[in-house]
C-alpha cells in the first residue's frame, strides 16, 4: 500500500515489482498476491490494462490510519482511559498536531466576556411578522433551480 500511496497514481504489479527490487529480492508471483489480497480487501480497485491490472487506493493513507485508530479505541472497555495513555505516549509535535486537528474540526467557541458570564440567557422572540414597511423592501432573489443551500453556505455541504 506505502507504494500505491505514494504514487497516487494507477500502478502495476510490474511497477510495485521494480520498485521493491530496489531495496530486495522479491517475487513477482508475491507482489501479485499481495496486490490481489489488497483488492479483496477492499483497500485497491483494479482496472484491467490488457493481460494486467492497474491498482488505485481506494482511500488515503490518513483516511486510512484514521479508520485503525477508531477501531483500536472502539474496542477498549474504557475509551477514554485508553485516550488518555495514548496521548501520554504522543511526541510535542504529535500533541500539537493533535490540537491543530482539534481546532480544524471544533468551530471556534464564542469569546464569553464576564459580564455575559453572569447574565440570564436572553429569551427567543418568535419571528416577527410581515409589516407594511418591509413590503417595500425588495425580496431577496429566488434561489437556482436545484439550489438547496442556505445563503452563504457552500454547495454540497
Amino acid at each position: 500500500m506505502t507504494r500505491v500511496w505514494q504514487w497516487n497514481r494507477p500502478v502495476t504489479v510490474r511497477e510495485v515489482l521494480e520498485d521493491l527490487q530496489q531495496e530486495r529480492s522479491i517475487a513477482y508471483t508475491t507482489v501479485m498476491t499481495v496486490m490481489d489480497n489488497l483488492h479483496q480487501k477492499g483497500w485497491v480497485r483494479r482496472e484491467a490494462e490488457g493481460r494486467a491490472y492497474r491498482y488505485t487506493a481506494v482511500s488515503t493513507r490518513a483516511a486510512y490510519s484514521a479508520a485503525l485508530m477508531n477501531e483500536a479505541w472502539s474496542t477498549s472497555d474504557n475509551p477514554a482511559a485508553a485516550l488518555v495513555a495514548f496521548f501520554g505516549m504522543m511526541s510535542a509535535e504529535q500533541r500539537e498536531a493533535l490540537r491543530d486537528a482539534v481546532r480544524i474540526v471544533q468551530p471556534a467557541e464564542p469569546e464569553v466576556t464576564p459580564e455575559a458570564a453572569h447574565s440570564p440567557e436572553p429569551a427567543l422572540s418568535p419571528e416577527p411578522e410581515a409589516s407594511p414597511e418591509s413590503a417595500d423592501s425588495p425580496a431577496p432573489p429566488p434561489a437556482a433551480e436545484g439550489d438547496s443551500a442556505a445563503p452563504g453556505t457552500a454547495p454540497g455541504r
